[in-house]
């Protein structure tokens, strides 16, 4: 049976057509449906269609549907379909939600839409259109899939309609205490207190989940050196992976000293398990590798993060540190700190981040300095500068924390709490309020920084492949300048770094560079025509040229470079092929048909176009005599990565 996998929100989800029922628009309320062939009605209204059973016949339901859909009584017939491991039925209204590349232009755009015979139904913004299928496109499921494909979309999804909403991964969270944490979603208040927050003044955390579909990986280690680790707190003691104490140089971690209790609400920001039980943490399903015992000294700094990178940590969180001048790391400690950054994760660099400091000076924790770092500091509720946070040129990014409204952080089983505005509760609660015993108000700069530890993991569930210097370069690059324009000289703020943390923009950069890099044009001044080359920090990245390029798969050769054999002859358009692409640059198509006869061995066949006074080239496999045999290489290409759909070649027989 025929599958479709779909982009679909937060997931891929994999359709198989119904074999019982379809979907139809009648052309007027008035048509009476048992009059065309239909036999029941089973749902009045789906995705703007009635969902219906058919009266048996000798033809199949594709046929029956076909012949549906050539009634004049019939504005529209599709099929039903199921996700895998669901019996709820699934409808495309037809309707596709297209995220354009922010580098594309509107002619580029016309491209993609045209060359799927697509209509524009509304104009979102200059890079979002909501399009629809026309009779001359394929079924909108195949359109979506494609357009997926092309490097000039960011996203496609086709819009859907069934009988209940697919539940997101933050309905799955049953947590006491996530409708307190205003730093992963903002909704304007605080849930048990009449405070007044700022919408959507929050690190965008559960926008993320939802674009993963998922809390994030299992796979993803945070080392948070601290000290303090309460391992018996119920949202961390599952998650504990290769703990070690610097300071008894062991596996069995010091606890209960009442002067030492900073990692365990440093640590539950980061990765507090959805369990059900108390708050959540930006990146619940990571594991946890408390290193225990900061340390000015040398040999003890080698250590820390030595044990972090042998054991396998993928990010670094370290919310202490120094402002004053005469205890700055030196060369030595530099170069720790920029070895773990650079031979970590075998080779791609551990993501090591400090806090910037609270001590409201000009300039930023001397080890948050560090070229290697993301040095992040602190938001508020109001998305306002926390007056605390210091600031300096080293600043990376902020992230929500207090200095308005704190957040609920956990609490060390012997956390003794502070003795501010004479004990009780107010020892850990802001308002003198108790959320639990287990827990406390937190915030400084220590509590922004595993936040934005966190989101690195969410990253790289979303591509484990990224460099630490891609994940400091996204963070930077995704992030929301708050505060006045003027405060940002070069797109960075002495007060903001590159502005506050956005998870879900970090996410979808993420997603969409595990495509795979390919270079398109020569470079000048740091940028490329087709490629654009970007450096942060020292680091440079090519990413995904505008104009649809090969797979992933396929060497990353830049156009207008190598040498080709080739054979030109003229092509009569009969037959089928299966489209792989369009591209605006000759060359380009020459790496794809060379890429496509090396891997496939198939004969590749190219139709050349005029588009608003631009040549425009598509690549096509084939030709093949029957639509069977170019949908049996299709599938034999989709199995090793290559994505395409069938085409009739009798549509070029004007160009033929």
């Amino acid at each position: 049976m025929k599958k479709y996998s779909v982009k679909c929100g937060k997931r891929n989800l994999v359709l198989t057509k119904s074999q019982i029922y379809v979907g139809i628009k009648p052309q007027s309320f008035n048509t009476d449906p048992h009059q065309i062939g239909v036999q029941k009605q089973v749902l009045r209204h789906l995705g703007g269609f009635q969902m219906v059973t058919l009266k048996k016949d000798q033809h199949s339901l594709d046929d029956q549907l076909d012949d549906l859909r050539k009634s004049r009584s019939i504005a529209v017939g599709t099929h039903v379909y199921y996700a895998e491991g669901s019996q709820r039925p699934i409808i495309p209204t037809g309707e596709i939600f297209i995220h354009f590349n922010d580098k594309t232009n509107k002619e580029e755009q016309k491209i993609v839409l045209d060359e799927y015979a697509l209509q524009i139904v509304e104009e979102r913004s200059a890079n979002f259109v909501i399009a629809k299928v026309t009779k001359n496109s394929p079924n909108p499921l195949k359109v979506a899939d494609a357009l997926q494909n092309i490097s000039m979309v960011d996203r496609a999804e086709p819009d859907l309609d069934t009988l209940l909403d697919e539940y997101g991964p933050e309905d799955q969270i049953t947590d006491e205490l996530f409708s307190h944490s205003w730093h992963l979603k903002n909704t304007g208040s605080v849930v048990d207190l009449n405070y007044p927050l700022k919408t959507g003044a929050d690190a965008k955390v559960v926008d993320a989940w939802q674009r993963l579909g998922n809390l994030g990986s299992k796979e993803i280690v945070i080392a948070v050196i601290d000290n303090g680790f309460d391992l018996t707190h119920q949202d961390l003691n599952q998650k504990i992976f290769r703990p070690y104490d610097i300071w008894n140089q062991s596996s069995s971690i010091i606890q209960g000293d009442p002067r030492f209790t900073h990692g365990t609400p440093c640590a539950s920001v980061a990765l507090a398990a959805a369990n059900g039980k108390g708050i959540v943490g930006a990146a619940p399903m990571a594991k946890f590798m408390p290193i225990s015992g900061t340390s000015f000294s040398y040999r003890a700094t080698e250590e820390m993060f030595e044990k972090a990178v042998q054991n396998g940590a993928d990010i670094i969180s370290c919310s202490w540190g120094t402002t004053d001048i005469n205890f700055a790391p030196g060369e030595l400690k530099e170069e720790v700190i920029a070895k773990a950054a650079r031979e970590g994760r075998n080779g791609k660099g551990c993501i090591i981040l400090y806090a910037a400091g609270n001590d409201a000076i000009d300039h930023v924790n001397y080890y948050g300095a560090h070229p290697d770092v993301i040095c992040v500091g602190a938001s508020t509720s109001q998305d306002r500068h926390a007056d605390y946070s210091n600031k300096g040129k080293e600043l990376t990014i902020v992230a929500p924390s207090n200095g308005d409204w704190p957040i609920i952080a956990a609490r060390a089983n012997w956390d003794e709490g502070t003795s501010v505005r004479g004990g009780g509760e107010f020892k850990y609660w802001a308002d003198g309020r108790s959320r639990g015993s287990q827990y406390k108000h937190f915030g400084g700069t220590s509590s922004a920084t595993p936040l934005v530890a966190g989101i690195c993991a969410l990253m790289l569930s979303a591509n484990p492949d990224l460099t630490a210097k891609e994940v400091k370069q996204i963070l930077s690059e995704t992030a929301d300048q708050i505060g006045m324009p003027f405060e940002y000289v070069n797109g960075h703020s002495l007060k903001y770094g590159y502005g506050r943390v956005n998870a879900d923009k970090a996410v979808r950069e993420a997603i969409r560079r595990k495509g795979g890099n390919i270079a398109t044009g020569g470079s000048t001044n740091g940028t490329t025509t087709g490629g654009n080359t970007s450096s942060t920090g020292g680091s440079t990245t090519t990413r995904p040229s505008t104009t649809p390029t090969t797979p992933s798969t396929k060497p990353a050769t830049s156009a207008g470079q190598g040498l080709f054999k080739f054979e030109v002859e003229r092509q009569a358009a009969k037959g089928y092929g299966v489209q792989i692409g369009v591209y605006a640059e000759y060359a380009n198509v020459l790496i794809a048909a060379e890429a496509l006869q090396r891997e496939f061995n198939r004969p590749t066949i190219v139709n050349i176009n005029e588009l608003n006074g631009k040549t425009v080239y598509k690549v096509i496999v084939g030709p093949y005599f029957s639509r069977g045999s170019a949908d049996s290489v299709r599938r034999q290409m989709e199995r090793a990565g290559e994505r395409g759909f069938v085409v009739n070649l009798d549509r070029f027989q004007v160009l033929a």
